[in-house]
């Protein structure tokens, strides 16, 4: 589809948004406010997993992305198992007839070529293979932007990531590991970008000047796409070294304030809060990431797992310690100039956590230094992003598509 002179472009977003996932959510909303501040008269609307969440949050006309309603439920049943395969038909033809109508479709951050958690290749690796495929055949413009990906180590999975990636228009990354791992998989990145995570394109509270509570960002977390057979095993380790920590910290009377990402880290933290069972530990009720830099703004130190809730405590410039999980803490981390305030979320020590925490409390007024230079170094980075982005999908006669990296 084609926009004639003096018609409005259509532009449409994709993706796993209003399901939850706080930091999906927060890259949407970075896309946003990008495309009303540069593009006020595009119109804009939604193919994604929580329709009705992206509706009335962010007032933009909204369609579910799967027809089948348990696409993300395990089948076990004959019903749900036909359920499941008619769907993916099904979802074929309303993606591609949803991708016609645009001229340009974004799918806004998230880790939409990675598989550092529990994936299944014909869940949402189908649904963007079905999504660039479309707009390569109707020819749409379709822009994957400030993406994360890694190794895929699973091969209907790589191979559907990777062939995904080659249709699509345009494509940058979150950071350089990204982008090596999609040239590793095959994909020419000669012509991609790296740019910081688009979560650090949003307003961000004032940090606060008082001593405030610790926080702990927790995650229901079970290992990695790999690591289906441990998965048990890796979670109950995780829970019972952080709920070590935050026992730790209690009996020294510091104030801790649980933090989730997603609707289902809800139990972690609940679980926390009973094994521990001291009013000096309370859980958070984040609905976005807004609320979630509100919270760390108030911290006087951040240990967090979820990976938007490390950048919402480095965006507000609190000294934060990651509990990592995969390679992608650990390079946002470095770019933030705290790498080394790192702890395997696989293996917590809590005796060595704690050893680490008081580290990055005797160097709190330094690292806050630090992150208020680095932060601004992001803002001019995501400007470079967002310059890069209009030159690629809103063409005019004096612009040449030349993506850069980020100085």
């Amino acid at each position: 589809m084609t926009s004639g002179p003096g018609t409005p472009v259509r532009v449409g977003v994709f993706g796993l948004l209003g399901s939850g996932n706080l930091g999906n959510d927060g890259s949407l909303e970075a896309v946003l406010g990008y495309l009303r501040a540069e593009h006020p008269d595009a119109v804009v609307d939604a193919l994604c997993g929580g329709p009705e969440a992206v509706a009335a949050r962010y007032r933009i006309p909204a369609t579910r992305l799967h027809w089948y309603r348990g696409e993300y439920r395990t089948a076990s049943r004959a019903g749900a198992l036909a359920g499941k395969g008619l769907g993916k038909l099904v979802d074929a033809f309303r993606t591609a007839a949803w991708v016609r109508r645009h001229d340009v479709v974004i799918v806004p951050g998230m880790g939409v070529l990675e598989a550092t958690l529990p994936l299944r290749p014909w869940g949402f690796p189908y649904a963007l293979f079905l999504l660039c495929a479309s707009g390569r055949l109707l020819r749409t413009r379709v822009a994957l932007v400030g993406v994360g990906a890694d190794a895929i180590a699973d091969r209907p999975t790589r191979a559907l990531v990777a062939r995904s990636a080659r249709l699509a228009s345009y494509r940058s990354y979150r950071d350089g590991l990204s982008r090596d791992a999609m040239r590793a998989m095959g994909v020419d990145t000669s012509r991609d970008g790296v740019y910081p995570d688009l979560a650090f394109a949003l307003p961000a509270p004032q940090a606060s000047a008082r001593p405030g509570p610790v926080c702990v960002g927790v995650m229901d977390f079970h290992g990695g796409n790999d690591d289906r057979a441990r998965a048990e095993e890796i979670h109950r380790r995780y829970l019972d070294g952080t709920t070590r920590f935050v026992r730790a910290l209690v009996d020294e009377g510091r104030t801790v304030r649980l933090l989730t990402g997603d609707a289902c880290d809800a139990p972690v933290a609940a679980a926390i809060l009973e094994a521990v069972d001291s009013p000096l530990v309370t859980a958070a009720q984040a609905g976005s990431l807004a609320d979630l830099m509100r919270e760390t703004a108030a911290a006087g130190t951040v240990v967090a797992t979820r990976y938007h809730n490390l950048i919402c405590a480095l965006k507000v410039g609190t000294p934060t310690l990651a509990l990592s999980y995969a390679a992608k803490s650990d390079a946002l981390m470095e770019r933030m100039g705290l790498g080394t305030y790192r702890h395997p979320a696989r293996e917590i020590d809590a005796g060595r956590l704690m050893e680490q925490f008081r580290e990055l409390e005797k160097h709190s007024a330094e690292l806050r230094r630090t992150l208020t230079g680095r932060n601004l170094t992001v803002t001019r980075q995501l400007r470079c992003q967002f310059d890069d982005l209009t030159k690629a999908l809103f063409p005019t006669a004096d612009h040449a598509h030349t993506t850069r990296e980020a100085p």
